[in-house]
């Protein structure tokens, strides 16, 4: 394959990765005038990120003698990726300039740039050495934004937080892959999965837990989940959202491609580690989330708890699992962000966040449109029918029903009422209790876009976006077997 042909697959991260350089050249001779204009700017070098999937980075096959896969799967997966990216950064500069103290730096979309050129290579990795190089370039980039306002306490004990317990999964990771490769040969996703169709090894299945350790850490899974009420907590809220929004779907996506391609050979031993990173994953991101009174730690807790439902189609090990596990990442996003940005006008009259679940009481009669906005994604996160977060629970039980895990349904089904709990109470807080003191009105027309689309897509009208979803979903994981 020529020079070009593997340049033109790997399109998508040459945008990201030279927009984000040309960026830092411009903040370096702009300063902090120049915010405005590299915030606008690393939008639309995600829109022209995006453009570069409709070529052969969606179709293209394997780039770089193996290093790299363009396919339907990380395409999908892509798109996703960059819309959680761009509206971390969309989202960036209000909260910024009602937060007394801080600036938003013009460091800080090309942060975020250079995370999703990470991400986009975790997703197309079709060898070890690239899952590696991407993760950590995603990683790298994710550990300063956790720190980034850095005269916020909080802040700079989650950046530091996260660098830590991630350096400690990276290592894990890293010896698991040493492991397979040692015992396999090489680092390709094929010749990895020929040499788990082989005989027998007790190196391949330590690497194989060793490995599905390390990426469990990155979607904060149960017992690899410690990092993440407290880095979403102290991180500024817009990287909260991104942080439970994008890398979120990255990793997932990377642990299917790793799941299928990779160790597919070997379904029956990875598929008891998925099944009890899923139960664990749902039972305690519901029971934990219960006594939080802080919202973005129980937005964490519900993290835990999605991530836990989204592993069960994987679990499957089927082509309708993994369509399953898309579609419920795409509806996860819209759910998760649309919360983050109610957090995100959760202030005082003075400009300065409000975080506690007392809060928000009586916001129905302050604030009606925020505290329907806020009950349709609780609603939607509970999987509570007619809207659109009842279908993304339906197509993960519905996948695994029809590979046989009649007990996984039943547990996980039965286990989503512990969670219906919490989401619950946050609708009873807010139409029910005494009020508390009204919150400042926000003015900033961008961040309110956003969210009432949000809203509209995890409403009953996000249904008439299956046809086209279950399309699309379908032959992205046709891509993997």
């Amino acid at each position: 394959m020529s020079y070009s042909a593997n340049l033109a697959m790997v399109l998508p991260e040459l945008v990201l990765g030279f927009g984000a350089v040309v960026l830092m050249l411009a903040a370096a001779w702009g300063g902090q005038g120049a915010t405005r204009a590299i915030s606008i700017a690393s939008v639309f070098v995600l829109a022209g990120a995006c453009v570069a999937l409709a070529g052969p980075a969606s179709y293209g096959g394997d780039a770089f003698a193996g290093l790299y896969r363009a396919d339907a799967f990380a395409a999908f997966a892509k798109v996703l990726i960059f819309l959680g990216t761009a509206v971390a950064i969309v989202i960036a500069p209000g909260f910024f300039a009602r937060t007394a103290g801080d600036d938003l730096k013009p460091e800080y979309p090309v942060l975020l740039l250079l995370s999703a050129a990470g991400m986009g290579m975790m997703v197309s990795a079709s060898d070890m050495l690239t899952l590696y190089v991407g993760l950590e370039l995603q990683s790298l980039a994710a550990y300063v934004l956790a720190s980034f306002m850095r005269r916020d306490q909080r802040s700079a004990e989650a950046g530091l937080k996260y660098f830590v317990l991630g350096a400690l999964a990276s290592g894990i990771l890293l010896y698991g892959i040493s492991l397979v490769y040692g015992f396999s040969g090489t680092t390709g996703f094929t010749g990895i999965a020929d040499a788990y169709a082989g005989a027998d090894s007790l190196g391949l299945l330590f690497g194989l837990v060793f490995v599905f350790a390390g990426i469990a850490f990155k979607i904060s899974a149960v017992p690899f989940h410690m990092w993440t009420p407290d880095v979403y907590e102290g991180a500024p809220t817009p990287v909260t959202a991104f942080f439970a929004s994008a890398p979120k779907v990255a990793a997932m996506a990377l642990a299917v491609r790793v799941a299928i391609e990779a160790m597919g050979p070997a379904t029956g031993e990875w598929r008891q580690i998925v099944i009890f990173a899923a139960l664990a994953s749902i039972i305690l991101g519901a029971v934990g989330a219960i006594g939080q009174v802080n919202v973005k730690r129980l937005l964490a807790y519900s993290s835990i708890n999605n991530v836990g439902f989204a592993l069960i189609g994987l679990a499957t090990g089927t082509p309708a699992g993994v369509a399953s596990v898309l579609i419920y990442m795409t509806i996860y996003i819209a759910m998760t962000l649309g919360s983050f940005l109610v957090v995100l006008r959760m202030r005082g009259e003075d400009g300065q966040p409000i975080e506690s679940l007392a809060s928000l009481a009586g916001l129905s009669r302050n604030q009606p449109g925020l505290a329907a906005a806020m009950a349709m994604f609780m609603f939607s996160l509970a999987g509570i029918p007619p809207l659109f977060g009842f279908y993304a629970k339906f197509a993960v039980f519905s996948a695994a029903v029809a590979a046989g895990l009649f007990p996984l349904a039943a547990i996980g089904i039965a286990a989503s009422v512990i969670g219906a709990y919490y989401y619950l109470r946050v609708v009873k807080t807010m139409y029910f209790d005494d009020p508390a003191p009204a919150y400042g009105r926000s003015r900033d027309v961008v961040e309110g876009g956003v969210l009432v689309a949000a809203a509209v897509f995890v409403s009953p009208l996000g249904y008439l976006a299956i046809p086209l979803l279950g399309v699309w979903t379908t032959a992205a994981a046709k891509a993997l077997f």
